[in-house]
């Protein structure tokens, strides 16, 4: 009993090492609001040592440092909680499954009252029972990266939408295959199983084959398409601490996405008329109505389109001197800051403090790392559309070339400037 409490103590609520998921989450969580409260402090000019406050470019240079540590803590312990929670969300997915047998069985058991229990009946409710054993097993060989999740997972580590839509699709085919295959077993007449065997023709299964096909090969082609982007350095894409449901519907920024949220909504009230129609009608595959899978086809290429014209290279706009106010209009010379304006800066997903740290200006062959610039609430350098750093002193005078790399890897045009004496 004492060493129960004693483990009870350590791993509880207030656990902060990474040796439990629990004690996981409370080290992201402390660790979030350490650097919260220094980036607050830090922007109001507090904190600063004797020694770097009389320079401005030092201090600045010291509060980005600061700042660019506490970061890469609180990305260290952001992954170890998300490597804690795939570990963990994989029970709640085999819960989830066996609590939507437990259902089925229940709306059998209620809509079987006055009619009486059938085979089809019977033959779903066994279907529901392999496929949740399948399930059950998959996820239990896959608990390291979330269970059933796995599969959804893209290599962003963020929930595909195109691989959730195919997986529904194929799960209901599955399911309705093999209820049709269980009825057959215990079909006892040669007239019920001629029944059975006509309710996979193709005649009847024409249009749910023709939306599975296309959700199918949408979740196959849209990853090959954002691969090559990507290779390409026409798309910057940034992974994810875990997976969230939000990605489902959202972009990588969190915002909310128009092509995946239409993609979703209308393949989900798909799935939902094919099992009703599989319910209506179990000794035959769902017939799905040509219109139906035309409106898939129309959400499907809508979504293609939307991840094939999205994101872009960054680019730099201008580079110009950063003046202060009372400064006097001059040339930039070393030691000097510049404005570099731009977009696409701040790739979606990367707004986070250490990533922001990981970008790098090019001046000449000097690799300057943007300082971070702290203001209540956030940082008001870097931005997407501008970042401010100095010229450092080993850069030579005379036509330089600038170039940013972003958190994503991801290198700008060059822009040359002229840098005097």
């Amino acid at each position: 009993m004492a060493v129960q409490e004693v483990r009870q103590g350590v791993h509880g609520g207030g656990c902060a090492c990474g040796d439990c998921p629990h004690g996981a989450r409370e080290g992201h969580r402390r660790a979030v609001a350490a650097f919260l409260a220094k980036r607050d402090e830090l922007a109001l000019g507090e904190g600063l040592p004797p020694a770097v406050a009389h320079s401005v470019s030092a201090s600045r240079q010291w509060v980005s440092d600061e700042l660019t540590q506490s970061a890469r803590t609180v990305a260290d312990r952001s992954r170890e909680a998300g490597d804690a929670w795939l570990h963990r969300v994989w029970r709640h997915t085999v819960f989830a499954v066996w609590g939507g047998v437990v259902l089925l069985a229940l709306v059998q058991t209620a809509t079987a009252i006055g009619t009486g229990w059938t085979l089809a009946r019977t033959g779903g409710l066994l279907a529901a029972l392999v496929c949740a054993l399948l399930l059950t097993a998959a996820a239990w060989l896959h608990r390291g990266r979330g269970g059933l999740l796995a599969p959804l997972i893209g290599e962003d580590n963020r929930l595909s939408t195109s691989r959730t839509v195919a997986s529904a699709w194929v799960f209901l085919v599955v399911f309705a295959v093999l209820t049709l295959a269980l009825q057959l077993a215990g079909a006892s007449g040669p007239r019920h199983r001629d029944e059975l065997i006509a309710g996979l023709e193709l005649a009847r299964g024409v249009g749910l084959v023709a939306v599975l096909a296309t959700v199918s090969a949408i979740a196959v082609v849209v990853r090959r398409v954002i691969a090559v982007r990507v290779l390409g350095q026409r798309l910057q894409k940034v992974r994810a601490d875990r997976p969230r449901l939000a990605d489902l519907l959202c972009d990588d920024a969190g915002r909310g996405s128009f092509t995946d949220v239409q993609y979703a909504l209308v393949n989900a009230v798909a799935v939902i008329f094919a099992a009703v129609r599989l319910g209506r009608r179990p000794e035959q595959l769902p017939d799905l109505p040509w219109a139906l899978a035309l409106l898939v086809g129309v959400s499907a290429v809508t979504y293609f389109a939307g991840k094939y014209a999205e994101g872009g290279r960054p680019v730099v706009l201008s580079v110009v001197r950063a003046r202060e106010a009372g400064d006097l209009d001059a040339p930039i010379r070393t030691g000097d800051d510049i404005e570099i304006r731009g977009a696409g800066f701040v790739p979606p997903g990367a707004a986070t403090p250490d990533r922001l740290a990981r970008m790098v200006v090019l001046i000449g062959p000097v690799h300057v790392h943007v300082p971070l610039v702290p203001v209540p609430g956030g940082f008001a350098n870097p931005s997407d559309t501008s970042l401010t750093v100095p010229v450092p002193v080993e850069v030579e005078p005379g036509a330089v070339e600038v170039q940013v790399v972003t958190a994503a890897g991801i290198e700008t045009n060059r822009v040359i400037i002229e840098v005097m004496d």
